[in-house]
């Protein structure tokens, strides 16, 4: 599973760095690396969902959905935010979880 991770992060990276050197294109470059960077951390904050396992699990394809998204603007330009921005949803909803609930096992 780490092994396909590390795949796709260099295969992301290379399609940026394919798709700029073909279109010359700086701003595009820009805003794919502010989106891989984003989705990045996102996966990185969803290590803090492991109490909640449903939860958790939406996280992980929701981080897979934005990266599939990113892929998508890379390769056909169409920016989808709303798919890209998904993860961002389930950590709200773990905060609000936590806060309501509280964070001492009751839910994991």
């Amino acid at each position: 599973m780490l092994t396909l991770i590390i795949l796709t992060i260099f295969l992301t990276i290379a399609i940026m760095t394919i798709n700029f050197r073909r279109n010359k294109d700086i701003e595009k470059l820009f805003i794919s690396l502010v989106i891989f960077i984003s989705i990045s951390i996102f996966a990185g904050l969803g290590n803090m969902t492991r109490s909640i396992i449903p939860l958790f699990i939406a996280h992980f394809v929701f981080v897979a959905v934005s990266w599939l998204g990113l892929i998508i603007y890379i390769i056909k330009n169409k920016l989808y935010l709303k798919v890209i921005l998904l993860p961002i949803l389930t950590l709200v909803l773990y905060v609000i979880l936590v806060e309501l609930i509280g964070s001492n096992g009751v839910l994991g």
